[in-house]
């Protein structure tokens, strides 16, 4: 194991949008990524704070609300519930999954708010914002598509063209229609305040310049968020909107139809959802080991089409509350926060070669899958074959043969053939004689991927990493297959022989287990009492219901747990004596036919 000293490690993972359900395009790029980084880092030694909440604010709410029958906060609540439900099924280990509706993150991004507005970096401008001409209500720059008006893409979006990076406003598109009803936008006149990124632009540009001399970021990060500085300009962090949070300003406050821009509010939810957790925790000011020391780190796990908000707007705003921009400032009550040490960003994840679209019932939701699968085979596959770095697909033939060939014919026989061996013949872990190079070799190898498969890990390299670990699992299989233990222990003579290797095989299984917990942590707990162990190395979240912290009368589900239980990142040497009974299969092998059923429900 690296002896790298213990740091405080913030993993910021994108807030699921609670206008409907998760389908596994989200939690591919966000969630499974983050949750196997985190568990790392803890078991390494890290002092880990993984914070995320359901993003509850913005026009889509209303119109999902609209299309329900009812009201924008009930909506909001049914959906978070639901979206945590999906989360914990999945094992994502929160130290505290919470939302943007609650008192604490109102304030929270209030007090940012009034710190940039007091540094000088909100600026009031009129701007022409866009109305649905049929029903009156502010339409959001996502909400809008046309023809990118510099590099002529089709489908830009209103608040930025994927194609070639560049920030957009809605008007300047060509040919702009509605995402909602397909109408052309009415352009009105409105006041709002901005950011003014252009004030922000060199404070941005040295920053990720140092995190292009590091070489961490993934290229495709870095580079897009370097360009996307060649076209800066002031950005609305105000709509016209009744749904949301007040601009904490006179004038401004009591104006029903003017609230902070979903986008401002949804950044500030990692620093608020921290704060939260420290309130809860019993120590208020906890939070701040996290956001304040300059040693502590920082990742931000989300897809591509938020690099935007993470790599400009968020740290653009972080700089402008500490008064780093080109008008000075000094912070207010928070201090100085740390700005991200990376922003892992996975690329997009389509299912049987077409896009994920709910409406079009081109969807897998994460609650249907796990219903019929078991969540470690959906992460097995995230980690090995998801969107890493490139967009990847998911299909159903792929999905059951990475199950059966690599699940359950490698890893599931490895465990389930070396417990049934010593169940069968020793009924408890048998002690080791004198051990033999090919011993020696097979325990060198696997104790070797602990540092290979965690430095993986901790440079957000998973599908390397985890095939690091598989690769060993092949190793381990092998060397059963050579020595066949099974035949050994038949014979009076070679019994002591067949003790020393199964036991050297239980050794090999247990640092396995370990090195493939952050991976597939449900599996992980089946596989250590398969050895006679507790079944608690890989510590898994829950639901609890709280109340909030400034409204007593108010209360919701948050996702929270105790992770300090998971093993250290090591060679933990296995006890003789612990009693081993015949195992029940870890993983379970899927029919073919599995195939054509989920195609018919996709209308394959």
């Amino acid at each position: 194991m690296s002896t790298s000293p213990s740091r405080k490690v913030l993993s910021a993972v994108a807030w699921p949008y609670a206008n409907g359900p998760r389908h596994i395009g989200h939690v591919a790029g966000f969630g499974v990524p983050s949750d196997v980084f985190s568990r790392y880092m803890r078991m390494a030694g890290h002092d880990v704070l993984m914070v995320s909440g359901s993003d509850e604010h913005g026009t889509p709410i209303l119109i999902a609300a609209d299309e329900a029958g009812m009201t924008a906060q009930e909506l909001v609540d049914h959906n978070h519930r639901l979206i945590a439900e999906d989360l914990v099924s999945l094992g994502l280990s929160y130290d505290l999954y919470t939302r943007t509706t609650t008192a604490n993150h109102h304030a929270v991004v209030q007090e940012l708010f009034l710190g940039v507005y007091e540094n000088g970096y909100f600026v009031e401008q009129t701007s022409h914002g866009a109305i649905s001409p049929s029903t009156g209500r502010t339409l959001p720059d996502r909400y809008i598509e046309g023809t990118c008006p510099i590099c002529g893409a089709e489908g830009a979006r209103g608040d930025q063209c994927d194609t070639c990076g560049n920030q957009l406003d809605p008007q300047d598109l060509i040919n702009p229609v509605s995402k909602i009803n397909g109408e052309t936008p009415l352009f009105i006149e409105t006041q709002h305040f901005f950011l003014d990124l252009p004030a922000l632009a060199d404070a941005l540009k040295e920053w990720l310049d140092e995190r292009e001399a590091t070489g961490l970021w993934r290229p495709n990060v870095i580079r897009f968020s370097q360009n996307i500085l060649k076209e800066i300009r002031p950005r609305a962090m105000t709509r016209d909107i009744d749904w949301g949070i007040a601009v904490p300003l006179d004038g401004w406050r009591d104006q029903p139809t003017k609230k902070l821009y979903v986008w401002f509010d949804a950044v500030i939810g990692y620093l608020s959802a921290s704060i939260e957790w420290a309130r809860r925790s019993g120590d208020p000011d906890a939070w701040r080991d996290w956001w304040n020391d300059p040693e502590a780190l920082s990742y931000y796990f989300m897809g591509k089409d938020n690099i935007t908000f993470h790599s400009q707007i968020w740290p653009a705003e972080l700089l402008a509350y500490a008064g780093k921009g080109e008008r000075g400032g000094t912070p207010r009550t928070y201090g100085e926060l740390n700005l991200p040490t990376e922003v892992v960003s996975s690329e997009y994840l389509t299912m049987e070669g077409k896009k994920f679209s709910s409406s079009k019932k081109i969807v897998i939701y994460v609650r249907d899958l796990l219903a019929r699968y078991q969540a470690d085979a959906f992460r097995y596959y995230v980690a090995v074959a998801g969107p890493e770095t490139n967009d990847s697909d998911f299909t159903w033939a792929e999905f059951v043969r990475r199950t059966n060939d690599e699940l359950v014919a490698g890893w599931g026989n490895l465990v389930n053939r070396t417990a049934n061996l010593i169940a069968a013949n020793f009924g408890e872990i048998p002690a080791a004689g004198d051990l033999q190079p090919e011993d020696e070799a097979v325990l060198a190898g696997v104790e070797a991927a602990f540092d290979t498969v965690g430095d993986l890990i901790a440079h957000h390299r998973q599908k390397q990493a985890i095939s690091e670990a598989m690769r060993a699992v092949g190793e381990v299989n092998k060397y059963l297959a050579d020595l066949e233990p099974w035949k050994l222990v038949k014979v009076p003579e070679t019994r002591d022989r067949a003790a020393t290797v199964l036991h050297v095989a239980a050794q090999c299984v247990a640092d396995l287990n370990l090195i493939l917990a952050p991976f597939l942590p449900f599996s992980a707990n089946a596989v250590d009492q398969a050895l006679g162990g507790t079944g608690e190395i890989a510590p898994l979240p829950r639901i609890d219901e709280v109340t909030d912290l400034d409204v007593a009368e108010r209360s919701y589900p948050i996702i929270t747990g105790d992770y300090t239980t998971a093993p250290t990142w090591e060679r933990h040497p296995i006890k003789v004596g612990i009693p081993v009974v015949k195992p029940t299969p870890i993983f379970t092998k899927l029919d073919v036919a599995v195939v054509d059923e989920e195609l018919a429900r996709l209308g394959e």
